[in-house]
């Protein structure tokens, strides 16, 4: 059987993590597209969330993680306690998680579901695929904000719509695969069509942001629900 290996390595990030929030057991930040969540096993690949935020808040672990070229909201536990609580919140599906993104195209629809279950595609790491047989189950939910036109290439105009996306379950590139299903991959996307077509080549980044989450305070029990505009 062969082993599959990751061959990515990341360009250098210059832009820092914002904080939005923080008490003595968890963090909340704002995590910049082109930035891994967690390290990677090549030394090449450092450079992380996880990395910059364990020399300033030693013991602190990851809740969740953002893929490379997303950006938005993170919640960090600053403990092994608050990291078990808040997994628990998310594996029983009890935290909000809300997305913006720019997708190829004009959607025909204002709203919908798409619910296709998602497998590892053992054969195109690191890809995930629409598996009905062997995947997990995963659904999410879409709703337009406003269908524009940006200048393509050759200044012909190229069609693209804001939505909100609201995942109910967490795969893996689960947006991302859920949009391509669509007919409508999110601009930017190296990995689910984002860059085919013509005039997208020049999105400088995969344009998805993790604009709200919202949970239970493991400590306090308050409600907390925190925003974060998208960058484009």
């Amino acid at each position: 059987m062969s082993t599959l290996i990751d061959t990515f390595i990341a360009p250098p990030c210059a832009e820092q993590i914002e904080t939005l929030f923080q008490d003595e057991h968890l963090l909340l930040i704002n995590k910049p597209s082109g930035l891994l969540s967690l390290s990677g096993k090549n030394p090449l690949n450092l450079d992380s969330v996880h990395y910059r935020l364990a020399a300033l808040y030693p013991g602190c672990t990851l809740v969740h993680r953002l893929d490379f070229g997303t950006s938005g909201i993170m919640v960090i536990a600053r403990n092994k306690a608050i990291n078990v609580a808040l997994c628990q919140q998310f594996s029983q599906r009890r935290v909000r998680k809300v997305y913006h993104a720019l997708l190829c195209g004009h959607l025909d629809e204002s709203e919908g579901v798409i619910d296709a279950a998602i497998a590892r595609d053992a054969a195109r790491f690191p890809l995930m695929s629409i598996c009905p047989v062997q995947g997990k189950p995963a659904r999410s939910r879409y709703r337009v904000i406003e269908r524009i036109y940006q200048a393509g290439e050759g200044g012909a105009p190229l069609p693209l719509t804001r939505v909100e996306l609201t995942p109910e379950t967490g795969r893996t590139h689960q947006l991302r695969i859920h949009c391509q299903l669509l007919g409508h991959p999110i601009l930017g996307c190296d990995l689910y069509g984002g860059r085919e077509r013509p005039g997208t080549a020049q999105a400088s980044r995969l344009m998805l942001h993790a604009s709200e989450l919202g949970f239970i305070h493991p400590v306090s029990e308050a409600a907390i629900y925190v925003r974060h505009a998208s960058p484009f």
